[in-house]
């Protein structure tokens, strides 16, 4: 399983939401079969749904997205 905290304190490059989405979709792509959102991303441009677009993100790099 793989936290989300766990992603943006191994990219400290990533500054930005978007840039948030992409990296999910890597991590999936990768291999994760999981991801565990335990905080909420501290960005300008996060959503209100951003539960819902990191979830897109994560299952459209698992392949599962279409």
């Amino acid at each position: 399983m793989t936290k989300l905290s766990d992603l943006i304190i191994s990219n400290p490059d990533v500054q930005s939401f978007q840039a948030l989405e992409k990296l999910v979709e890597h991590a999936a792509e990768e291999g994760h079969m999981f991801l565990e959102f335990d905080i909420k991303p501290d960005f300008r441009d996060t959503p209100r749904k951003w539960e819902w677009a990191l979830e897109a993100a994560f299952t459209r790099g698992t392949g599962y997205g279409g």
